[in-house]
């Protein structure tokens, strides 16, 4: 398992929601020269993803090498076939993750855009309208959804870049000895400078070399907590070794506090329900996000460490999915995202102990049986899950 590596002298911006991703995305687009690499789990087919894909067409058509990895569960099977043919004739390189399962049922969830490898955006944001819940029924949210992006310029953008790039190698055919040779190329660490205080680093998860890292990258942080922890996740459903590292740090005396999405998934909410009592029990604040569809994945400990990202806190994202984060280490920034969370929590209701005491042995049980289910499959799919 790899160490978080950070790097310094990196130019880090927080971007909320669509309404300030879209625009710089298509900015970026548009300036392009020589080269795109562009991941994303979902890519919709509505205004935004048109406007995202028209961008992607033009800068193809100007000479620009532009290559497109989408999700094959994420998109869907017809969407990503249109997708393919609006693309097939354009030059606009185009290949599907995991296209039938032919390779297990891991999914690529990161949400990854590198331009001339000058700059990169990283995140949770999908490419679809933020008015629209990403289910199933794409049903009109109730206010737009809430997520978060990063813009990344520097030299951190140089390792976006090369994973990126073996993303699109690794999901097209390649022989043994390919893949071997692009593994050895993929473990080279890039140099640490030490001119800045201000760092940061890409963190990604996959089931080769990286199984662990976005969790192990949590759990460090979590461990140095002196005074803070403030996480917002979609879903909460993370392993017993991540559960714990938050009841210590709330019995060291650290105010934590979990934000949590609910709404969206009834399965999902009851496995979380039945984490609640043992987390009130230890001291950590649960506050329920209702206002709309919580898709963001973000975390701030202390006065200096944020991480943004496409993982979620639960065992799908933590031991299964393909996953990417940015870590920064920067008062700056984590004065920027605190303040963002914090006006989520005061969106937010918060859970109290006593609440759960008047629960009926019906709700508390399927709460139970839930997450007995989750765990089950968890088991099954995903190493390392507890």
């Amino acid at each position: 398992m790899r160490s978080v590596t950070f790097i310094d002298n990196n130019d880090v911006t927080l971007l909320e929601s669509g309404t300030a991703f879209f625009p710089a995305l298509v900015a970026a687009l548009d300036a392009a020269q020589y080269e795109v690499l562009f991941e994303t789990y979902i890519f919709a087919e509505d205004d935004t993803g048109h406007t995202i894909r028209d961008a992607l067409i033009r800068a193809a058509q100007r000479g620009v090498k532009v290559r497109v990895l989408v999700d094959w569960i994420g998109t869907e099977h017809r969407p990503c076939a249109r997708l393919g043919e609006a693309f097939s004739e354009t030059g606009v390189q185009y290949r599907v993750f995991n296209p039938w399962c032919r390779r297990g049922i891991a999914r690529s969830h990161r949400k990854i855009v590198v331009v001339d490898r000058a700059v990169a955006f990283v995140g949770g944001i999908n490419i679809n309208d933020d008015w629209h819940c990403d289910h199933a029924d794409h049903h009109r949210l109730p206010a737009p959804r809430w997520d978060f992006t990063v813009q990344v310029r520097g030299p951190l953008v140089t390792q976006i870049h090369d994973e990126a790039q073996g993303q699109w190698l690794r999901a097209g055919h390649m022989r043994l000895r390919q893949r071997i040779a692009l593994f050895r190329d993929m473990r080279r660490q890039p140099p640490m400078s030490c001119q800045n205080p201000a760092r940061a680093a890409f963190v990604v998860r996959d089931n080769l070399r990286n199984r662990s890292t976005i969790q192990r990258a949590y759990l460090q942080a979590l461990g140095r907590a002196r005074e803070s922890v403030l996480l917002a996740t979609p879903y909460f459903a993370p392993g017993r070794k991540f559960r714990k590292a938050l009841a210590h740090a709330a019995r060291r005396g650290v105010r934590v506090t979990l934000l949590i999405g609910v709404g969206e998934f009834r399965i999902q909410d009851m496995v979380a329900h039945s984490f609640y009592p043992k987390l009130l029990a230890d001291g950590i604040n649960v506050v329920e996000y209702r206002k709309t569809q919580l898709h963001a994945k973000v975390a701030v400990v202390d006065d200096d460490w944020a991480t943004v990202g496409s993982s979620n806190c639960d065992g799908l994202s933590l031991f299964l999915n393909q996953e990417a984060n940015v870590v920064v280490l920067d008062q700056k920034f984590a004065a920027t995202l605190r303040a963002h969370i914090e006006h989520g929590i005061a969106d937010g209701v918060p859970i109290r102990a006593e609440e759960f005491k008047h629960i009926g042995w019906i709700r508390r049980a399927s709460y139970g049986l839930a997450y007995m289910m989750y765990k089950l499959v968890m088991r099954i799919f995903a190493i390392g899950y507890a």
